[in-house]
């Protein structure tokens, strides 16, 4: 990462804003303020990548909603999806085998665990288990045997325990089956298991190669460890203000809450 360019032109190509807790506000709206920032900087070149832990059939009315035609990463980097043309162009899927492996190893250290996993497509249902709290009101498939989440491809397996913290869920599941699938917390009772190696920036580096930008053209914002591979890759990271410590120790610079326009501070003193 390095320091922004001098003031009097946008100095990125690429504008990376993460949706949840980023760029949506509590209300899951995105403030006139915002939308006119963002506008402002793809009159001014750049392009606005969207990039969301939520896979796409979480993630498309959203965009539906917000007139966004562009390239979006979903499901922490497994799905490269094209919103105008409503079409998925990439998509990593778990090795179902190695998820097995990796959660019964968690489950011998730390006791059962609730789950839940977002099957793979654009239309791949998102299956609950018994226990397991979603967040929000997305739209969820209850399942009582877990021999039901293997039956198909999957984006990812979220996990909760009844007792650990999510830090500590996500410490011990690094620990223990690290060597399997990659764990990230993406937000508050959202701990996952991945593809091994997958990440935030596996998604965006895609999405930015197939419109001919690279990592030191972009100014990436978020808010959640998920987002730190994201700020590696970028060229500059902007954590909002109530963003996970973890993130917010390796940011460029820490602006106002999601709440608060955060996006459009950054955006509005680098346009002007």
């Amino acid at each position: 990462m390095s320091d922004t360019a001098s003031p009097g032109s946008f100095p990125y190509r690429l504008v990376a804003t993460d949706l949840d807790g980023t760029l949506l506000r509590s209300d899951d709206t995105v403030s006139p303020r915002t939308r006119d920032a963002l506008a402002a900087a793809t009159s001014a070149g750049a392009a606005h990548i969207v990039v969301t832990g939520r896979a796409v059939p979480w993630t498309r009315h959203i965009l539906d909603d917000l007139g966004y035609q562009g390239l979006a990463v979903c499901g922490q980097g497994a799905q490269v999806y094209d919103a105008g043309a409503h079409r998925l162009l990439t998509s990593v899927t778990l090795d179902r085998q190695l998820a097995g492996v990796a959660l019964a190893k968690i489950e011998a250290e730390v006791g059962p665990l609730y789950l839940a996993a977002s099957r793979d497509g654009l239309d791949g249902e998102v299956l609950v288990g018994p226990g397991y709290v979603v967040q929000g009101t997305l739209p969820a498939t209850p399942f009582t045997d877990a021999s039901d989440l293997w039956t198909a491809p999957l984006n990812k397996l979220y996990i909760q325990h009844p007792t650990l913290s999510d830090d500590e869920l996500c410490e011990a599941a690094t620990r223990i089956a690290g060597g399997f699938v990659t764990v990230t917390m993406a937000g508050a009772g959202i701990v996952e298991l991945l593809p091994l190696g997958l990440s935030k920036a596996t998604g965006l580096s895609l999405a930015a190669r197939r419109l001919g930008l690279k990592a030191a053209d972009t100014i990436a914002f978020g808010d959640m460890p998920n987002d730190i591979p994201m700020f590696a890759w970028a060229s500059y990271g902007v954590a909002m203000a109530d963003a996970h410590e973890e993130l917010e120790a390796v940011a460029d610079e820490v602006t106002s809450s999601h709440d608060e326009d955060g996006i459009a501070v950054v955006l509005e003193r680098l346009l002007g």
